[in-house]
């Protein structure tokens, strides 16, 4: 999961945007999550690698900020993917639950890119979720979220 969110996406980041600055231009979408502003109970590594590409995200765009390259972070939550079943979480609260379509995630993130926007969280309940989360002590963000990610909590 580190080689995945973090190092791939560093060395990739680092491939492309060195000739986009060179050229004076480009757009640049990472995803990120909302999962980076809660602490993780249950999926803590995945939980803090969004951490740090949502903070990479913004640091790495104000170093380009006079460059013609923009940076956008994608942070959406519950999602419609195969993620759940490969990380084996179809028994969990979060698992079970109705999810954002996949589709409507990804224009979300495309057209912020494209607006040149620094962030779009995707979805409504994913605000709100982000805003609560920004004023939560984390200890009581990461019993909430023990509660929805704890093995066998589906049928709860």
């Amino acid at each position: 999961m580190l080689d995945t969110n973090i190092t791939g996406t560093i060395y990739l980041l680092h491939k492309v945007a060195r000739d986009m600055r060179a050229r004076g231009a480009g757009r640049i979408l990472v995803t990120g999550s909302i999962a980076g502003f809660i602490p993780g109970s249950y999926q803590a590594v995945y939980n803090a690698t969004k951490s740090f590409l949502n903070s990479f995200c913004f640091a790495l765009r104000e170093e380009l900020e006079d460059s013609g390259v923009t940076v956008t972070c994608l942070m959406p939550g519950v999602t419609a993917t195969d993620f759940f079943e490969r990380a084996d979480l179809m028994d969990t609260k979060v698992g079970r639950s109705e999810k954002a379509s996949a589709q409507e995630v990804a224009m979300d993130g495309f057209d912020a890119m494209m607006r040149g926007d620094a962030e779009i969280i995707s979805g409504w309940r994913n605000k709100l979720q982000v805003a609560t989360a920004n004023i939560t002590p984390a200890q009581i963000l990461a019993k909430k979220h023990a509660q929805i990610t704890a093995p066998g909590t589906a049928g709860q």
